[in-house]
């Protein structure tokens, strides 16, 4: 296919610092309940990437932002915003919180839940995916 003929945008190039710096909450507040366009596109791109980007340089295992995805999905994000420990480890908790507060207080619902489910699904392979390039490289 010729490049040219195809008018689909490049995403931009952000290191991991600049997408570090993204306002997850904000991403997730306007992307939760955002039909499928812009907004939805932002939350489950930079937003994902961002979110994995901090939660993987905390420390963070992707199975412990995976089994978060599942207890949002069964519960709720209310109800993930109550546990005294969402993640191991305190500074992933405190990152996440603001996360599942941005959610919580959208109250849209099981819709919304199931996204959030989804989204953190998604950061959980991301950051599994860093993980093994970075064990790939040695």
């Amino acid at each position: 296919m010729n490049p040219v003929s195809n008018p689909a945008p490049q995403p931009p190039d952000r290191t991991d610092d600049e997408l570090a710096r993204l306002d997850i909450a904000l991403l997730l507040r306007y992307g939760l309940t955002a039909p499928p366009g812009p907004r939805r596109t932002a939350l489950f791109g930079d937003g994902v990437a961002g979110a994995a980007v901090l939660l993987d340089r905390l420390g963070t295992q992707p199975r412990s932002v995976a089994f978060l995805a599942d207890t949002v999905r069964a519960g709720g994000l209310a109800y993930a915003a109550d546990l005294a420990e969402p993640l191991p480890r305190a500074e992933a908790t405190a990152v996440i919180r603001d996360w599942l507060a941005a959610g919580t207080e959208l109250a849209a619902g099981v819709a919304a839940d199931d996204t959030a489910a989804r989204w953190l699904r998604a950061v959980a392979t991301v950051i599994e995916l860093r993980q093994l390039t970075r064990a790939a490289r040695g």
